[in-house]
């Protein structure tokens, strides 16, 4: 496979109408080397680097989960051009580099400073203008690795996470599908370690949960984010709002707590899907704002990006591209819908007022319904490419098997800029179960537009108890226009989770319950 590289290379770059700016300068070409992990493992890597004189800035990739270092050509070949060593690698256990996966464990980390150590003894890169970049795996790679080598000045994290736990078991419900697609990927592609198989053995088993979280902690730049900050890297994080891998909410949460400079963008699309076409050298927003971060931070060119807002929104349904001077100025306001009495005629109750008490509307979880999140990296991909997001007829949701309120037609515009939570009351059959949560843009012929959805579980708790549950859904950006109206759908099954509902359970909801949406 590296012997037909220079190939690939060519028939990639073509394909995707790759050409140089006409400012670029002349690089070294790729080549092709093994660097000596510190336990002796040998990691696959290329390197490309400008051809003009002296030091120059460097920029490391570790690869996607999955993937190897191919994934970086043509922007590692873009980068060199524009005066950058770059140094592409792929982590140990996958593809042809030895050893076993790590999971962005002590080892990848260790891994880390290694590939700079060599990266500084064996090119052009000048020490004291290092970054990381990367995607997925190798974000998180990055953004962990700069609270452990204080030589990393700057870091581009793309579709990465802060907080492995939140993506395994957020809302205390296990993700399906995603860890499916990871765990598909390793067995194929990977060399995985005792550690690693016994940790998924006990998640898909639901054991060990401690075991499994302490497992996921250990991999989360946010366990480190006091060391980020003693070191004060300059932190780009860029994230799809449907990311079904790492969903965007934890980022919020990390990218406030950081003491550096940093920026957050988020954009329409699932897991990878904002900076695809970058990955094949295509005009892409998320790379251009990389370029800009790095010529900032490690070329120290005047481009001004440090003095703009640092929080950018693309929205869901178009528009101008919106900043804010942190997160907390998405929103101006939160509104609370009470969900109302349940129609027994219809089945639905009214979104919207003051909480009532005095009711109740039992659901049962037999089935599912069609109100869904639909299917990894598909779905919200697609909503990218084509502004159509996953969609569901109201009408058609089992009344029996959820729980659905719908609000007024909107006067007005309904800007939502935040994170929304849904406060549910209501007394289950079973010790443990789940909700998922579903927020709908509904048009005039009761065809819902899914904004947003999440799911939250209570476990071991009291059968028969009346208890409240609150679920946070993954922060958005979205304008429900004049004419349409908000829904609210709980039910208990997804694709995309491992909910933990019985065969016979239900819940009866009564009591104060309400949605809180952020608008602006």
């Amino acid at each position: 496979m590296r012997r037909s590289l220079p190939l690939f290379t060519v028939v990639v770059l073509a394909l995707f109408g790759w050409a140089a700016p006409a400012h670029a300068g002349t690089t070294t070409g790729f080549r092709f080397v093994d660097i000596a992990a510190p336990d002796g493992v040998v990691l696959k890597a290329n390197v490309i680097e400008p051809t003009s004189p002296g030091r120059h800035p460097a920029i490391v990739f570790p690869s996607s989960w999955g993937l190897n270092d191919l994934e970086y050509l043509a922007q590692a070949s873009a980068l060199a051009q524009g005066g950058y060593t770059v140094v592409s690698y792929t982590p140990r256990g996958w593809w042809t580099s030895g050893g076993e996966v790590d999971t962005a464990g002590p080892k990848d980390i260790a891994d880390v400073s290694r590939v700079l150590d060599w990266t500084v003894a064996n090119t052009t890169a000048d020490a004291s203008r290092l970054g990381m970049a990367g995607v997925s795996y190798g974000a998180g790679i990055s953004l962990i690795a700069s609270g452990h080598d204080s030589r990393i000045r700057a870091v581009a994290a793309l579709s990465g996470w802060s907080d492995l736990v939140a993506s395994l078991y957020g809302g205390d419900t296990r993700r399906l599908q995603s860890t499916a697609l990871l765990v598909g990927a390793a067995a194929l592609l990977a060399d995985t370690s005792d550690e690693f198989d016994t940790v998924i053995g006990d998640f898909y088993a639901n054991r060990n949960i401690d075991g499994v979280k302490s497992f996921a902690r250990a991999r989360s730049a946010g366990t480190y984010l006091s060391a980020i900050n003693a070191s004060r890297p300059a932190i780009l994080m860029a994230n799809g709002y449907g990311d079904s891998i790492f969903p965007p909410n934890q980022l919020t949460d990390f990218f406030t707590g950081l003491a550096g400079p940093k920026r957050l963008e988020f954009a329409p699309g699932d897991h990878a899907i904002p900076e695809l076409t970058g990955l094949a050298g295509l005009d892409n927003h998320v790379w251009t704002s990389v370029r800009r971060w790095m010529d900032r931070y490690l070329q120290g060119a005047a481009n001004g990006i440090d003095a703009e807002p640092p929080v950018v929104l693309r929205s869901m349904t178009g528009g101008a591209v919106e900043s804010y001077p942190n997160w907390a100025a998405v929103n101006t306001t939160t509104t609370r819908y009470g969900l109302g009495e349940v129609s027994w005629l219809t089945g639905t109750g009214r979104l919207g007022g003051t909480p009532s008490t005095g009711w109740s509307r039992r659901t049962w979880f037999t089935v599912d319904t069609v109100a869904c999140g639909g299917v990894i990296l598909l779905s919200n991909g697609l909503q990218a490419l084509t502004g159509i997001p996953p969609t569901a007829w109201l009408p058609a949701v089992d009344r029996n098997a959820a729980g659905v309120w719908q609000a007024d037609d909107a006067s007005s515009t309904i800007r939502i800029r935040g994170t929304a939570t849904v406060h549910a009351r209501f007394t289950p059959t079973e010790r443990s179960g789940t909700l998922v949560a579903y927020l709908y843009d509904v048009d005039w012929a009761g065809t819902g537009r899914l904004i947003t959805q999440a799911p939250g579980s209570w476990l071991n708790g009291t059968a028969g108890a009346a208890r409240t549950l609150d679920i946070k859904l993954p922060a958005t950006s979205w304008d429900v226009p004049a004419g349409h109206h908000l829904a609210l759908v709980l039910d208990g099954h997804d694709g995309y989770y491992l909910d933990e509902n019985g065969a016979l359970g239900s819940v009866l909801f009564s009591g104060q319950s309400w949605l809180d949406l952020p608008v602006r």
